[in-house]
């Protein structure tokens, strides 16, 4: 049997776009409006971006 994946484990085996982005809403608390300014991409991309790798991470828990 194998030892359980550690969060930092599933969090470097997401894409990166998908690592940055919730580094930057999780460890740097920046809103979705913050993020889509910075990166120059519509809210609605950042908030699909959150939740599909919300999802990734609950995939592998």
């Amino acid at each position: 049997m194998s030892a359980p994946i550690t969060l930092a484990e599933a969090i470097a085996s997401l894409p990166e776009e998908e690592r940055i982005i919730l580094t930057m809403r999780y460890l740097r608390s920046m809103s979705s409006a913050e993020i889509a300014a910075q990166l120059s991409v519509p809210v609605r991309a950042v908030d699909a971006v959150i939740a599909t790798a919300k999802a990734r991470l609950r995939a592998l828990f």
